[in-house]
């Protein structure tokens, strides 16, 4: 039974979404501000976080970028009243993997939660699951751990990725030297149950740039193709 910690102060947000979720068999754990949050973590496992932005205290932004550092692997899904454009960017930025405007429908955020889930169970659309479950990928020096979800960087130091970027890395690496338009990146990632923003992509190979190029303004292993999409260019060996 998947363990979803919601993150809102506001109590019936919490209430409702509690208790919609159970009905759809998932355990929930509703608290109010980061401190009940940390707590919940220190002594349990969770899947999955839905994290209000305006939270009393220390905000969501910093919530999630905590959340980063601490656990790279742990589903964020962030939720806030603020509906534009650029904050749904920052947030995506901060590591989120999914991002939900408030009002929402509480279906809505069980769609997400659940193709999020499936994102971060290493469900990739072209892939078979049989060799990705054991995969480890090569390439330019570094190293993708499918079975550990890890990345290795040349001089043998981990470097945290959020499940978001675990996948898209996944994705390019199993499609070298290949153009991937925006859609194909999204179907092959995220799977079209997943509602997504076309900027994220763009969002995603930015942090993914940010960690393994040299030079982010002249990228050598995930470049641009002006017009049509992005092209892992590096040699890739897979064990």
């Amino acid at each position: 039974m998947p363990h979803i910690l919601v993150v809102d102060d506001n109590r019936e947000i919490r209430d409702l979404v509690d208790k919609f979720l159970v009905q759809y068999d998932f355990r929930v754990t509703a608290v109010a501000e980061g401190k009940a949050m940390r707590r919940v973590l220190e002594i349990g496992h969770v899947d999955l976080v839905v994290l209000d932005l305006m939270l009393p205290g220390e905000d969501g932004l910093s919530l999630c970028r905590w959340l980063r550092g601490e656990k790279p692997s742990l589903p964020i899904i962030m939720v806030t009243a603020i509906g534009s454009e650029a904050d749904r960017i920052v947030g995506l930025e901060m590591g989120a993997d999914d991002y939900l405007p408030k009002p929402f429908s509480a279906r809505e955020l069980l769609a997400r939660i659940r193709a999020v889930l499936r994102r971060t169970a290493g469900v990739v659309a072209t892939a078979p699951v049989e060799k990705e479950k054991g995969a480890i990928y090569r390439f330019a020096g570094w190293t993708l751990d499918v079975p550990c979800r890890s990345l290795s960087s040349p001089d043998s130091m981990l470097v945290p990725l959020s499940s978001g970027e675990f996948d898209m890395l996944l994705v390019l690496v199993q499609h070298p030297h290949r153009v991937l338009n925006r859609d194909q990146l999204l179907d092959l990632a995220r799977g079209r149950s997943s509602v997504s923003f076309d900027r994220s992509i763009d969002t995603q190979i930015s942090r993914l740039r940010r960690k393994i190029e040299l030079d982010q303004k002249d990228p050598a292993i995930i470049k641009t193709v002006w017009g049509e999409g992005y092209i892992f260019s590096a040699p890739v060996t897979v064990e």
